[in-house]
């Protein structure tokens, strides 16, 4: 969430944030700036939901998912950055940080690349060893994160492809990921599939077309699979712990 900027305004934070339990926040470098952060937590504290931060590559233009050179200790340097914009903001409203996910490119980039997976979570330790990382299962990120002893959420795509069993991250059609009630009916085979019983959060994005129908569908599975005692695996909290968390 909180991807608008200026005048632009981009997704549909309003209709989404009473739907979720935790919500990525941009912190101005791929989008979002200071109004639209303070603003998106002042929202996330209106609902109850968790807050975390989104950090990603400065690339407004590209909105942070084409892939830049970036090296460890650029990565290292502009997540303490995001991580302590976000943060001000949140403690302005007596709020704390929950966690932090990665964003778009730096998020791939970082899940296939160790030195960069390492110096990533080298400045979550050091800003706040407390926090939740945000990852895909089998990654760098996760396994650099679980390492220096961070606690890992590891993370499914709700309205993304996942040709052959791995995320088709960039590059997908609305064909591939359906209609709200398939997108449902491919959660709710995942929760039923013991190779996923690890995933702790269900991600939505926020610019996918249909996002809060899509939220709704995956809120009504959720609260009714749990309300009828879950799935294998270690048992959420709510419809978003498997979290619904919304990104991107």
């Amino acid at each position: 969430m909180g991807e608008s900027f200026g005048v632009y305004r981009y997704g549909a934070d309003q209709a989404m944030m009473p739907l979720i339990t935790s919500a990525n926040v941009a912190c101005g470098f791929h989008a979002g700036d200071p109004g639209v952060m303070r603003d998106t937590v002042a929202l996330a504290k209106a609902h109850g939901v968790r807050v975390g931060a989104h950090v990603g590559l400065p690339d407004r233009p590209g909105f942070g998912r084409r892939y830049i050179e970036t090296s460890p200790r650029e990565v290292y340097e502009l997540s303490l950055y995001q991580l302590g914009a976000l943060d001000a903001f949140l403690r302005a409203e007596g709020m704390k940080l929950s966690h932090v996910k990665l964003h778009g490119a730096l998020y791939m980039m970082t899940s296939e690349e160790a030195a960069l997976a390492d110096a990533f979570a080298e400045a979550v330790r050091a800003f706040d060893a407390s926090l939740r990382v945000y990852a895909l299962p089998g990654s760098h990120t996760a396994g650099s994160a679980s390492r220096m002893g961070l606690d890992v959420v590891r993370e499914y795509f709700a309205d993304r492809p996942y040709p052959a069993g791995r995320v088709k991250m960039f590059g997908w059609t609305h064909d591939e990921i359906g209609s709200p009630p398939e997108i449902a009916s491919r959660v709710a085979g995942m929760l039923a599939d013991p190779r996923y019983a690890e995933i702790g959060t269900i991600c939505v994005h926020s610019d996918t077309a249909g996002a809060p129908a899509i939220m709704r569908a995956l809120r009504e599975l959720l609260d009714r699979t749990f309300a009828e005692g879950g799935t294998a695996g270690t048992a959420p909290q709510t419809a978003e712990d498997r979290h619904s968390a919304r990104d991107e």
